[in-house]
């Protein structure tokens, strides 16, 4: 039942949302659309339209895993299999404006944080379907990394007129180009043995940086 009324109340929400933002204006027509009891309204979300903001950007978030776990990825170079998942999550938001005025309003300071514990989850939701299994520094880089080509690409993707949005994936292709170049030269430090040697100490604290091991566990620990 309460799954059924969130529903309702997004799905509500987003014949406002082109019109009125992410607002109170937005919370109460939805509310009023769905028929639905405005004191269970808000204890479904708290915050309102904020929270409904969060809500629609999850509901991305699942129809992206949908598709990854539904697809064949097994003949896919690497780099293929992360510009696919991106792709689909990008794909997932088919309401445009609803992304534009949420990404206006997780730019205010008031809820920036909570903007970025999106994009971080939606990351961390690709990596962990792609099967990463770090358990070091290497974990945090690699979500740091894919949070900003996501959110690059998607802010790139909201000015995008082109035929079938072929600009977008073109500029999404460039830049996980520019995350495997970064990746070699990662490498290649590791396999120098003069710059290891001067870079000892700095990796050495980094080895005891460990993944997180709760989900309220970031940002992870030193000498787990």
């Amino acid at each position: 039942m309460t799954d059924t009324l969130s529903d309702r109340l997004l799905d509500a929400a987003l014949m406002h949302v082109a019109f009125d933002g992410w607002t109170e204006t937005t919370f109460n027509a939805a509310v009023a659309d769905a028929e639905v009891d405005p004191v269970v309204a808000r204890g479904l979300f708290p915050r309102g339209a904020v929270d409904l903001a969060i809500a629609y950007h999850k509901q991305g978030d699942a129809e992206m895993l949908r598709k990854i776990n539904a697809a064949d990825l097994s003949e896919m170079r690497f780099r293929d299999k992360v510009i696919f998942a991106v792709r689909a999550r990008i794909e997932a938001a088919e309401d445009r404006e609803a992304v534009r005025r949420g990404t206006t309003l997780f730019a205010l300071p008031l809820y920036a944080g909570d903007g970025a514990k999106l994009i971080w989850g939606t990351a961390d939701a690709i990596w962990t379907a792609l099967g990463d299994t770090s358990d070091d520094i290497n974990w945090y880089t690699k979500r740091a990394t894919l949070s900003a080509v996501y959110s690059s690409t998607v802010l790139y993707w909201l000015g995008d007129d082109s035929l079938g949005n072929d600009a977008t994936w073109e500029f999404l292709d460039r830049r996980i180009e520019d995350v495997m170049r970064f990746e070699k030269v990662k490498a290649g430090v590791r396999e120098n043995r003069l710059l290891s040697t001067v870079l000892a100490g700095p990796m050495a604290v980094l080895s005891r940086v460990s993944a997180p091991r709760r989900a309220d566990d970031l940002p992870g620990g030193v000498g787990h």
